[in-house]
């Protein structure tokens, strides 16, 4: 079931921090922190699953950090929210066993559905999307050149 939580709100945060943040240097963990206030617990374990998922590249070293693993046009809030889901581990209402007819034969349907296409939804809003109202929005980027892709 989609459920709106802080841990998926941080993803995309941080995903368009990067993105909308991005210059000749990976994005620092630290730098998303300060910028977005999102607690490092929360962020470190989220940066790691999408590098694993193929959202971010990870940089090591000393001026190491994140990068986007594709260009932002490519990464859709969907995605990131499969990603972030496959991480929870509460279980969906919707597939249990118990209750009445009504429940399994209308009212779960039709939460399936609703779910299908919000999902539907947001795997047509990008990364690249937010950022574009971001800058309509006026909100400042800490780095003059920004980079939409790199290897």
């Amino acid at each position: 079931m989609l459920r709106l939580s802080k841990k998926l709100l941080f993803a995309i945060e941080a995903v368009l921090d990067i993105a909308y943040n991005a210059g000749d240097e990976p994005v620092q963990s630290s730098e998303i922190t300060r910028r977005q206030g999102i607690p490092r617990r929360y962020l470190e374990q989220v940066l790691q699953q999408l590098v694993r998922e193929g959202v971010l590249a990870g940089v090591r070293g000393p001026r190491g950090g994140y990068r986007l693993a594709k260009e932002r046009r490519r990464i859709t809030i969907g995605e990131i929210v499969r990603v972030v889901r496959s991480m929870e581990t509460a279980g969906d209402p919707s597939e249990d066993t118990a209750g009445s007819d009504l429940g399994h034969r209308i009212v779960r349907p039709m939460w399936q559905e609703t779910q299908q296409g919000f999902m539907a939804a947001l795997d047509e809003m990008t990364i690249d999307d937010l950022c574009k109202r971001a800058q309509a929005e006026g909100i400042a980027r800490e780095s003059e050149t920004a980079f939409d892709f790199s290897i």
